[in-house]
């Protein structure tokens, strides 16, 4: 087994969550892939799982009262925190998250996520309704704008008997979340990506258009994670003010036509196309030649369809490309998205509900369901956009590895 983790020195804290026991599971998880693990309980979390249990685990001394050795233990913090290549809170309570996001240090392992320049992970574990709080939510946002990685929890069985979202993601994909922080994930190395962002402009007259509210950032965001994770990045790109990645091919169009010509033209070349771009769906029938002046009456413009860059792909689409599609939606999310994704051909889909507050158009924060063509539908909560573009991309990379298990299974 790969132990890209060899070597190199984990830190886990583990809070006063119900889920505590499940930190052990996570550092041995982390363990698997070569890690140091030093663990560090919280007054909390040692209500929940005993100093020794985690020092018979990992082998190293285990913190659970930073005042126990007065003399040692602000030496020590500094020390762990300089060498740590990483700091993971699994589980995580909403009273760690708020501590944390109020910059307070008043246990152990919080000095060592303020002194560390390493990634900070944190993996929340609480009631549905606690989780789902506003206060908690905030936080958490607090949190993710400092750069704090969140490893979204899950929905299922809840302490409590009720089924919701806030179990504790499976450990071993923590681990494997922080191995790929730490050491960048290839799992996209060599795969032509073929992306569209940002709005398209449909000119009425020289100086007016129609066009809408999409500034471009989710589809950039999934440019710069997709170069990150090795793929050949080609962005067809309306007009937008976001600063496109170093390493990717950038073709800058305008209207709708122009996309869709821009993308069918490397449609074959590419093995994932992703339609992150909002071209509008209706043009002005005709352009004036000259500025339209304003008058007293009203004025009708006779609109006409514009190509669907999407569905046009999906009727040409070639064995074992991947095609994923965008759905802005202000009304029956799921159903619509469900629609497109059939009509479409597409291999997945991402709904967003555009009129929620904060998230979507305008904003760097996205949320919204991962639909796929087997009929799975994956729940994702409000994040970053480049937090939003890697989950997209996680689903990705499942489908292309889905399709080369396929082609080895015939061969």
């Amino acid at each position: 087994m790969a132990k890209p983790l060899e070597g190199r020195i984990v830190v886990l804290g583990i809070t006063g969550s119900i889920a505590a026991y499940k930190g052990a599971e996570v550092a041995r998880r982390l363990m698997d892939l070569g890690a140091d693990v030093h663990a560090s309980l919280t007054e909390g979390g040692a209500k929940f799982i005993t100093p020794l249990s985690l020092r018979s685990l990992t082998g190293n001394p285990v913190t659970a009262d930073m005042f126990d050795n007065p003399e040692e233990w602000e030496i020590k913090h500094i020390s762990l925190a300089q060498r740590a290549a990483a700091v993971v809170i699994a589980p995580a309570s909403a009273n760690a998250i708020a501590k944390m996001a109020a910059g307070i240090a008043d246990e152990f392992i919080y000095t060592v996520v303020l002194a560390t320049r390493a990634p900070v992970f944190v993996a929340p574990a609480m009631n549905d309704r606690m989780y789902g709080h506003e206060s908690v939510q905030h936080n958490i946002a607090r949190l993710r704008d400092r750069g704090v990685r969140v490893i979204e929890p899950e929905r299922g069985r809840l302490a409590s008997g009720d089924v919701g979202l806030g179990r504790l993601a499976d450990p071993e994909y923590i681990a494997s979340a922080v191995a790929e922080a730490v050491t960048g994930k290839a799992d996209l190395k060599g795969v032509r990506l073929l992306l569209t962002a940002g709005p398209t402009r449909e000119p009425l007259d020289p100086v007016r258009f129609i066009s809408n509210r999409s500034s471009g950032k989710m589809g950039y965001a999934l440019a710069e994670a997709a170069l990150a994770r090795g793929a050949e990045v080609t962005i067809v790109s309306g007009p937008t003010a976001v600063p496109a990645p170093p390493g990717c091919e950038v073709v800058a169009v305008e209207t709708t036509q122009e996309m869709h010509d821009a993308v069918i033209g490397r449609l074959a070349a590419s093995d994932v196309v992703i339609g992150a771009a909002a071209p509008a769906d209706y043009a002005p029938a005709s352009r004036a030649p000259q500025k339209l002046k304003k008058q007293k009456q009203p004025l009708s413009v006779d609109l006409e369809p514009t190509p669907d860059i999407m569905a046009e792909c999906g009727r040409r689409k070639k064995a074992g490309q991947i095609l994923v599609g965008f759905a802005a939606e202000t009304e029956n999310l799921i159903e619509n998205a469900q629609a497109k994704l059939r009509a479409k051909k597409l291999d997945m889909i991402v709904a967003n509900d555009v009129s929620a507050a904060g998230v979507g158009f305008d904003s760097d924060r996205n949320a919204g369901h991962l639909l796929l063509a087997d009929g799975r539908v994956v729940e994702l909560p409000a994040m970053t956009k480049a937090a939003f573009a890697e989950r997209v991309l996680d689903a990705v990379a499942d489908a292309l590895r889905g399709n080369r298990k396929q082609r080895t299974r015939r061969n």
